[in-house]
């Protein structure tokens, strides 16, 4: 079985979403949170925007003790994860209040290590503990503590969690901080630090920027702090010292009309617009060949308009060598699509 963690607010818009994708098949709720399908064509390793974390192989399991959960968690590592192969595992709480839960959970953890420290001290120094994309010989385990004696277990040895890797997050419970930069013109620009956390890739210095419906500008500012070459359209200007800076080419005009005049490195776009209009913009982009990644904000008057983003997953994934679509810790009533597509280096401005 396959499974999807949600917080509770966005649960509902999760069961919806997934009963779409898999049409005529029955959904099983193994806690608070967590929703299950027995089997997923390989559609299912699309991200579903409202799913904090994805759970592949996941079962319910009892958790009688610290030390059984510990042995049995990490003869799973010792018999599943390849040998000097990087591999992640993640125990968190998923109940109550306090610390209890996560004081279980850091005891769990530390019975692990100390167990494989005795058994195999080689697997240690392949486990990765800092967040990052994942990688091809990557393994995943996840443990999610529904209760003091109960948990839902993902086990997801390489190269499934490679499969999985635009809807696993490797935050716990996919709880991504929300950056703070009280400089910045405003608070929409942790919505594309975010967006760089899930895709692994950063604007690096040299790049070259699109930043469509860019007042009053927090996406460029992020990107010119980088380094990169930013044009930035809008038919209101930036904050002064944006218009000022040297790396900054301000288009006066509207973000649905506006063609680059060689592809660029990134688009990204935070424009008010209707959910329709955006997500044409997006797949419009990627078909012309116009941006090598991109950010795109899809935003709602209602929850009625969530269903369009299924669209996304049609038409614009196939076209991607990343995808990723999620209601973003940084967002409202938003969600947002993020992805790569190869592109050669000749001709970029």
């Amino acid at each position: 079985m396959h499974a999807w963690w949600s917080p509770d607010d966005s649960v509902s818009f999760l069961e919806a979403e997934l009963l779409r994708a898999f049409p005529g098949r029955s959904l099983r709720r193994l806690a608070p949170g967590f929703l299950g399908i027995d089997e997923v064509p390989e559609a299912g390793m699309l991200p579903m925007a409202f799913a904090g974390q994805a759970l592949p192989n996941a079962e319910s399991v009892a958790v009688p003790s610290i030390r059984v959960m510990a042995e049995a968690l990490a003869q799973r590592i010792l018999d599943h994860f390849p040998d000097d192969a990087p591999w992640r595992m993640d125990v968190t709480p998923c109940f109550g209040q306090g610390t209890a839960g996560e004081h279980r959970c850091a005891m769990i953890d530390e019975a692990v290590v100390e167990i494989l420290r005795k058994r195999r001290r080689s697997r240690l120094r392949t486990r990765l503990t800092a967040p990052g994309p994942v990688v091809p010989n990557e393994s995943w385990l996840q443990l999610l503590l529904t209760s003091q004696e109960s948990a839902v277990l993902s086990v997801a040895p390489s190269p499934v969690a490679h499969a999985w890797r635009s809807g696993l997050v490797p935050f716990p419970l996919g709880r991504i901080p929300v950056a703070v930069d009280k400089a910045a013109p405003s608070r929409a620009f942790a919505k594309l630090v975010e967006s760089e956390f899930r895709l692994g890739a950063r604007i690096q210095a040299g790049e070259t920027v699109v930043d469509l419906g860019a007042c009053p500008g927090s996406w460029t500012y992020v990107a010119v702090r980088r380094g990169a070459r930013v044009t930035s359209v809008d038919r209101t200007e930036l904050r002064e010292d944006l218009m000022r800076n040297p790396n900054v080419t301000f288009h006066r005009g509207d973000a649905f009309s506006f063609q680059p005049s060689a592809p660029v490195d990134w688009l990204v776009c935070d424009v008010i617009a209707a959910p329709d209009r955006s997500i044409g913009l997006a797949i419009d982009w990627v078909r012309k060949g116009w941006a090598r990644r991109f950010v795109v904000t899809i935003k709602f008057k209602g929850v009625e308009e969530y269903p369009k983003l299924d669209r996304l997953k049609l038409e614009l994934a196939p076209l991607c060598s990343e995808f990723r679509l999620a209601r973003l810790c940084a967002n409202k009533n938003e969600a947002s699509v993020i992805g790569s597509c190869p592109l050669p280096d000749a001709g970029r401005q």
